[in-house]
């Protein structure tokens, strides 16, 4: 009878042997005790490729690699089996084709009942997927060690939960200074400056992010040399599956350039927007300055006019003279404004400032009082800058007054004179200053400061703390725009209680420093020469003829630039141009100007204007070689400037005698050209004559049919009729006529030409013309 126990094992095996072929995700077959193979199932056909009658009878080794052969890897996991009854391993398997997979071995040593040894039984499992998947996790981390190692702009490190450093990447060592070996166990507060650790802000930022996930803030930090930048932090906190926190990621940037980058930027838009309005408002003082000091010239030209008919009422010329400090007091507004808006017409010249500054001395201890004590001090080597003097002496006024009133008790004012070098970095957010040599000028009192909106608006025109009527708030935005037109910078440093300084910078000159001028007061002086004045304002221009009438001048009248040019194409001598800058018209006075020297080349210009616009000034300097009066000017002003333009000495005029005065003569000027015609007229009135005047032949026929006439004064080339046939028909008729032809030709008539005349070449000069007429008597 059989015994049960072998019954059961017997149905096992069968079980086992059943599933072994009929599986194909596993290969299962049996090994010897050498390792030759004595099964095969269908899964190791699928696997490896083989077919049982094509593996069946061969050695193990032939499923592994060349590699794992050579070093008898094959053996190794049979004896190990053999000892330990069971082992396991991954590794490459190499199927029949040759290609590779990665396998999951169980090789088990297989006893007999009795405890023989019979061989093995092995299974093997393809895992090829699972190892792709465990490459690329095992790559992935790989990659991602190395690039948080390879960071060095970031700063990344992880702690643990109460904040000590568990690892650090290069980027780390890079912005704090600590190799891993240093800081690797300390803790982070250690980055924080000793004022933020005491505050605990460290502690409060594990806190918020083991709270909420995240923190991320902007602060100082310290690098391990001590110095201090400005960073940017992040703090992520980390949890496993369970959701337990088992440390933190931070992550650090050094932001220390770009807080200083935005810094920069809202320092030059604010600087942009401060220019901005500044060329805003200057514009419009610009403007309005030139209205307002052509109202002011009418104003003082007649005002002095009035003077001069009123000198002996001493009621009157009270008054008068209370009008005219008004309009210099205008003026002196308008210039003011002219000088905010960078609008002055400048006449800079090489100096070395110490000897204007210390020449200056007297004048401000005068101005400032016995209570302010004056101190300079000028720095060795001093460079020399270019600079209009006049207009920087009545800025370092303004500024010592300003001085004076902020030290009501008295005090110390301070001017310093030394070379400076403004580098690239204090002017990155001055658009408008270039780096380079400068000098500077400070200005330091001992008074009561200023807060710091008080600072922001000091350049503003009619900013003004003072109390109303005190002050016009025009003092430093003058310095502002003369500073700047004169290519330098302007910069204010004061704290309430403890004073003010003004720092002016001038661009460093390489030019020899001149002489200063001494300036000598002479007497006011006329002339007797011819002046043609160009004026648009029929007022204004109404009254500059007076005032130059009175000194004397011959003076004749143009409302604009072509008219200017066709008097003086008329033939008539002219000494000096005296024409407004601004006027209307397509031909600007600077071409005007120029071509007028060109028709006559002895002939002097000077130019007048209450805002030069940029006809006679560019780059804030007045052009070489221009004279300009500025308005509004006063009759010394004029008579003064004329004189210097001219080049000579004036002459006294001698005293009037109405009883050597000779007859009027009655003059009859034939000229096509209107603009011509009527200069003519106007300089024979100015000689005291009588004079009208006719377009052509026929205008002249009737004119000499209904009105007695001394001279005949005619231009040769007449449309129609010409000048000489008009002479001998005229005269025929009129035999006492006398004629006078003026032409720019030589005129020639057959003698006898039966009536008597003279020629005048154009151009010709008033004193000519009145030799002439008086021959004609």
């Amino acid at each position: 009878m059989q015994d049960p126990g072998d019954c059961s094992k017997g149905l096992h095996d069968e079980w086992l042997r059943i599933w072994a072929d009929t599986t194909s995700d596993h290969s299962v077959y049996a090994l010897t005790p050498d390792g030759h193979v004595r099964s095969w199932n269908p899964g190791g056909v699928k696997i490896y490729g083989y077919r049982g009658d094509e593996i069946v009878g061969r050695h193990c080794s032939v499923f592994f690699t060349a590699q794992d052969r050579a070093r008898h890897l094959h053996d190794d996991a049979l004896l190990a089996a053999r000892g330990d009854g069971r082992h396991e391993s991954e590794g490459w398997r190499v199927r029949k084709d040759g290609s590779v997979f990665w396998a999951s071995v169980v090789t088990t040593a297989l006893f007999h009942a009795n405890g023989d040894f019979i061989g093995f039984a092995e299974i093997v499992r393809d895992v090829s997927d699972k190892r792709r998947t465990h490459d690329a996790v095992i790559e992935s981390e790989r990659r991602f060690r190395l690039l948080v190692e390879g960071v060095t702009d970031y700063s990344i490190f992880m702690l643990s939960p109460d904040g000590y450093v568990t690892n650090w990447n290069h980027g780390a060592r890079r912005i704090k200074g600590y190799a891993a070996e240093e800081i690797i166990g300390s803790h982070f507060s250690r980055f924080y400056t000793p004022e933020d650790a005491a505050a605990g802000l460290p502690q409060r930022g594990l806190e918020t992010a083991a709270r909420e996930g995240h923190f991320e803030s902007e602060g100082r930090r310290v690098r391990k040399d001590g110095t201090i930048f400005w960073a940017h932090v992040i703090i992520d906190a980390i949890r496993d599956e369970t959701g337990t926190l088992i440390g933190f990621a931070k992550i650090t940037r050094d932001v220390t350039e770009k807080r200083e980058a935005d810094e920069l930027l809202k320092q030059t838009q604010a600087a942009l927007f401060q220019a901005q309005k500044m060329e805003a408002i200057g514009k419009l003082t610009g403007g309005v300055a030139h209205d307002f000091n052509n109202v002011l010239q009418v104003l003082r030209g007649n005002l002095e006019l009035l003077q001069n008919r009123h000198r002996h009422d001493g009621w009157s010329m009270e008054r008068l003279a209370s009008a005219i400090d008004a309009v210099d007091r205008g003026g002196k507004l308008a210039s003011q404004l002219l000088a905010f808006g960078r609008r002055q017409a400048l006449r800079p010249v090489v100096v070395n400032l110490a000897a204007m500054v210390r020449g200056m001395d007297d004048l401000l201890r005068r101005a400032l009082g016995e209570t302010i004590e004056v101190e300079t001090v000028v720095a060795g080597g001093l460079w020399n800058t270019c600079v209009d003097t006049h207009q920087l002496e009545n800025v370092l006024l303004n500024l010592a007054i300003n001085a004076r009133d902020a030290m009501p008790g008295g005090g110390r004012l301070t001017l310093e004179l030394a070379n400076a070098m403004l580098d690239d970095r204090y002017v990155r957010s001055l658009s408008d200053v270039p780096a380079g040599q400068y000098v500077m000028l400070g200005i330091t009192d001992t008074g009561t400061g200023m807060p710091p909106d008080v600072m922001e608006r000091a350049f503003d025109p009619f900013f003004t703390t003072k109390p109303e009527g005190e002050g016009t708030g025009l003092g430093l935005s003058t310095a502002y725009g003369f500073v700047k037109q004169s290519g330098g910078h302007i910069r204010i440093y004061s704290e309430v209680g403890h004073g003010t300084t003004v720092r002016i910078y001038l661009p460093r000159s390489t030019g020899d420093a001149l002489e200063p001028v001494v300036r000598r007061i002479s007497a006011v002086m006329g002339g007797r020469e011819t002046v043609l004045v160009v004026e648009d304002d029929l007022k204004v221009q109404a009254t500059v003829i007076d005032m130059l009438t009175e000194l004397g001048y011959t003076v004749l009248k143009a409302d604009n630039a072509e008219q200017a040019l066709a008097v003086l194409g008329s033939g008539v001598q002219v000494d000096l141009l005296f024409t407004d800058v601004v006027m209307p018209g397509a031909l600007r006075s600077p071409e005007m100007a120029r071509r007028a020297v060109q028709l006559l080349p002895q002939m002097k210009v000077l130019f007048t204007s209450g805002y030069t616009q940029n006809a006679i000034v560019h780059g804030g300097r007045l052009d070489d070689g221009v004279e300009l009066l500025s308005k509004p000017y006063s009759r010394e002003d004029l008579a003064r400037k004329v004189r210097h333009v001219l080049g000579t000495e004036g002459e006294p005029l001698p005293a009037s005698d109405p009883s050597a005065t000779p007859p009027a003569l009655r003059v009859l000027v034939v000229e096509d050209d209107r603009t011509s015609r009527e200069s003519v007229c106007e300089l024979l009135v100015m000689l005291g004559h009588q004079a009208a005047g006719a377009a052509n032949a026929t205008e002249a026929e009737a004119l000499l049919a209904s009105q007695t006439f001394d001279v005949l004064m005619t231009d040769v080339n007449l449309p129609g009729l010409s000048g000489i046939e008009l002479a001998r028909q005229a005269t025929v008729q009129y035999p006492h006529l006398f004629v006078l032809f003026a032409s720019g030709d030589n005129v020639a008539l057959p003698e006898p030409a039966g009536f008597r005349w003279r020629a005048l070449r154009k151009p010709y000069a008033s004193a000519e013309l009145a030799a002439i007429l008086r021959g004609s008597r």
